[in-house]
């Protein structure tokens, strides 16, 4: 590889407008918001007041006034909507008194009390210049006054606003949905206040957990502009080479790391007329005419067939006099649905065979463009899509990594383009411009002049040597050299850490790594997290008192890198022990993966888990048994065995009988016989065991962290963390205050029996499931083996039993599901589909 050598720093090239981060300025002081306003209770505009709810923040959120009833019943309605909307938009629907409804035309007078006022009307330039000269003189002297625009120019719509007002106009661009899509580009105008810029986006980043990309304020900004130009390349390479919907879905999906859905199913869940509405923004490129839409997307919008939210778009589902459903899908020649195929792409199916992202791209366009359909579409797609990516900078993105960090957190690609390239090898994807007649832009050009064969230096392990928190190094085009891009204060990853630091020990599933301060951190890293023998046996040995990490570290995180903590144990051992009858190796297992889970109960240094994402089965009986809990908001948290046949039995049940008799008395001694009585016939030990039994048998799954705290997993002592890139250090920081102030670990407790009265009520539940046919025979079962170990066995009423013979019973359940056909039935479908089996 070539040296790269170290450039003398350009002058800001004269094209390109000031970013916030260009400009001299004082550094932001703490935001203090009170109050927001949202101008537009449309999808995005009441989704982004849901989401300003969820941070704490009271919301009025204004439309226009109702025709018919009160003034502000559209508002109220969208209120409603929210409450039911899917996924859901509130962490916890309490949140939605946040909200206060109004009108337009009454309610105007309310913003002098806000601190921030969105505007999130229509995309139309007329509609939102009068809405702010209406709105602008009820602002209160300094109130932050920002537009949700996806593509229009932030400073023409602001155009006619009074001088004071414009200094804190900007553009805050939300992506949909506003809870679930981190990116939120910011865009500043030539009259915006630095200050106020930076307070906002380090409040939206904070309370939020926004990922902040500082776009210039040209069409359509910056993901927008790359996802609608991919998408209009896209459809003309499918009208080129003949292919249908369904095949460029397949090709458009998770084999390039973008999302599963492909193009045109994502087309048809964010809206046909959105996506015409950002193509209209498209400025034409240099010596070609400005884009049009296709005809047939023309033809879908003037039919009505919007996608999703109209019935109907790219595809649409039939229903018989059956009452069976049929997907069809569109024949974009014939504007005639069809019954939606399943295509094949033979190197795709090998690829999939590739551990990671860039394996699979070099994999499938390895293959001969002239012999292999995906080959010939991922060529021209990508060349196009590098060429489009390099000509954004400096234009509408200041570096390369805005444009990656965008594409990954709005459009939800797991690779930005300019990593993509880096995965492929820019010199490499350079030479089949080249073949292909074409010249690189200036940009890859001063690149390639300055010795660089990459955007960035991390991809070559060059930053072996670079603090765990310092951000990525990457190729600035107009300074000519490579810049370490600032990572804000509080934010880092294991990769980071374990570039800086290596590794105290590790193996396939797991690895111990120094956070530095006094506290290591355990990651799991086996495909998908799943819990096996590796990951049971390195926890095991770690966290034990005798160990070496003990000694030399104060406390412990348990966290990752990848989207989810874990979805569970392995099942495929699990599987492979019952096939081959190895029931004493089965029985093994399940101790190992107890042991673990007490050597995180029991660990004389503090254990903080930091669950994020899927958090499934063995990965819940993981947090459940740490001194604490630092999870992120987006938390999909549950028990989930039932939906395998099977129970937690990794100590799981066993934490929530416990909880169960938390809820009734708080810690009870061990010789409390009479207390352990009471508890027994209590009402709340009783609720509390049958919330339990519910989430156990129904296998229920939180949809936020302040669901899975509704649901008794998390501690109300347990802090959430928002910014998913907060929270290693959050955990860091949580291990680091429990072992300063004098951490003890618990001593085992002793949990009173519910007894046979509550066991026949628990059970009686799963039998009128069953009777209305909520539950199968099998489910029954189930539930009626987690019931039982719940209320501690056939131990009568009060007996004071041990953690020791909950996990028993855990074990013994476990064990005797396994042997059955429709758990193994079960096991086997999930292995092979990802989904449950209702058997």
């Amino acid at each position: 590889m070539n040296a790269v050598p170290a450039l003398p720093q350009a002058p800001t090239s004269p094209q390109a407008p000031t970013l916030p981060e260009d400009r001299p300025g004082r550094q932001p002081s703490p935001l203090l918001l009170q109050r927001a306003a949202v101008l537009g209770a449309g999808v995005m505009g009441s989704r982004i007041a849901a989401h300003l709810a969820n941070a704490g923040l009271p919301v009025l959120l204004l439309d226009l006034a109702a025709r018919q009833g009160p003034p502000a019943a559209l508002a109220s309605q969208a209120i409603e909507q929210l409450l039911r909307a899917r996924p859901p938009a509130f962490y916890d629907p309490a949140s939605a008194a946040l909200i206060q409804p109004g009108s337009l035309e009454h309610d105007l007078p309310a913003l002098a009390g806000c601190d921030w006022v969105i505007e999130a009307v229509s995309e139309n330039l007329a509609i939102k210049r009068e809405l702010l000269a209406r709105a602008a003189p009820h602002l209160k002297p300094g109130a932050l006054f920002t537009t949700n625009t996806s593509g229009l120019p932030v400073a023409e719509i602001g155009r006619d606003l009074p001088p004071e007002v414009r200094r804190h106009w900007f553009g805050t661009h939300f992506f949909n949905p506003p809870r679930y899509m981190r990116l939120l580009e910011v865009i500043c105008t030539p009259e915006s206040e630095p200050g106020a810029v930076a307070a906002l986006a380090q409040f939206a980043e904070a309370r939020l957990g926004k990922s902040i990309v500082y776009a210039r304020d040209t069409p359509n900004f910056i993901a927008n502009r790359i996802g609608v130009d991919t998408l209009m390349h896209t459809i003309a390479l499918m009208q080129r080479q003949g292919l249908g919907i369904e095949e460029v879905d397949a090709l458009t999906g998770a084999a390039l790391g973008w999302p599963r859905t492909g193009t045109f199913r994502l087309a048809d869940m964010v809206g046909i007329d959105t996506l015409a509405h950002v193509v209209g923004n498209l400025p034409a490129a240099e010596g070609n005419a400005k884009p049009q839409l296709p005809a047939f997307l023309a033809a879908m919008v003037e039919r009505g067939w919007l996608g999703d939210k109209a019935g109907q778009g790219f595809y649409h589902k039939q229903k018989d006099a059956a009452g069976a459903e049929t997907r069809l899908a569109l024949d974009w020649r014939t504007l005639e649905y069809r019954v939606a195929e399943r295509p094949k792409f033979p190197s795709l199916e090998m690829a999939r065979n590739a551990g990671s992202l860039p394996e699979r791209l070099r994999a499938v366009l390895a293959a001969e463009p002239g012999r292999d359909r995906a080959a010939a579409f991922y060529w021209p797609l990508l060349l196009h899509l590098f060429r489009f990516a390099a000509e954004c900078v400096p234009e509408a993105a200041g570096d390369p990594e805005s444009v990656d960090r965008a594409m990954r957190d709005g459009f939800n690609w797991e690779m930005g383009p300019f990593e993509m390239w880096d995965a492929l090898g820019v010199r490499t994807v350079v030479e089949r411009m080249r073949a292909g007649g074409e010249e690189p832009p200036w940009n890859v050009q001063r690149l390639l002049d300055a010795g660089g064969d990459a955007w960035y230096l991390s991809s070559r392990g060059a930053e072996e040597d670079a603090a765990a928190d310092a951000g990525p190094s990457v190729f600035d085009p107009v300074a000519g050299a490579y810049v370490r891009r600032p990572r804000a204060e509080g934010m880092a990853s294991l990769a980071a850490f374990r570039r800086a630091r290596g590794v105290v020990r590790g193996n396939a599933g797991a690895s111990l790594i120094d956070l530095g301060d006094g506290i290591a951190a355990l990651e799991l890293h086996s495909e998908k997290n799943a819990i096996g023998e590796d990951i049971t046996s390195l926890v095991a040995q770690t966290l034990d008192p005798e160990s070496d990490a003990v000694r030399n570290f104060a406390g412990f995180a348990i966290c990752g890198d990848g989207a989810n903590f874990s979805v569970g144990a392995n099942l495929f051992q699990v599987l492979l022990c019952i096939y081959e009858e190895e029931w004493e190796e089965l029985d093994l297992a399940v101790r190992a993966f107890q042991r673990m889970t007490a050597a995180i109960r029991f660990c004389p240094r503090p254990v903080v888990v930091a669950p994020f994402g899927l958090c499934l089965g063995g990965g819940a009986e993981m947090a459940l048994h740490a001194a604490a809990r630092q999870p992120h908001a987006e938390l999909y948290m549950g028990l989930v065995e039932a939906g395998v046949g099977l129970i937690p039995a990794g100590g799981g049940s066993k934490e929530m009988a416990l909880r169960a008799a938390d809820a009734a008395t708080g810690i009870l001694s061990p010789s409390g016989r009479e207390a352990a009585l009471r508890v027994a016939g209590s009402i709340e030990y009783f609720d509390a065991l049958k919330r339990s039994f519910e989430q156990i048998a129904l296998a229920k799954v939180s949809s936020s962290a302040a669901e899975a705290r509704a649901f008794g997993y998390l501690r109300a002592s347990d802090s959430i963390t928002v910014h998913r890139e907060r929270l290693l250090l959050d955990a860091k920081r949580r291990a680091a205050a429990l072992a300063a102030s004098g951490y003890f670990p618990p001593a085992p407790r002793r949990i009173p029996a519910a007894g046979p009265s509550v066991l026949a009520t628990l059970k009686l539940g799963a039998h009128l499931m069953r009777q209305a046919e909520y539950a199968s025979e099998h489910d029954q079962k189930v539930a009626n083996h987690a019931a039982r170990v719940l209320c501690g066995g056939a131990a009568a009423a009060g007996t004071l039993l041990s953690e020791q013979d909950f996990l028993d019973l855990e074990r013994e359940a476990f064990l005797s599901l396994c042997g059955e056909r429709k758990t193994q039935e079960r096991i086997a479908a999930t292995l092979k589909s990802g989904k449950p089996l209702r058997n």
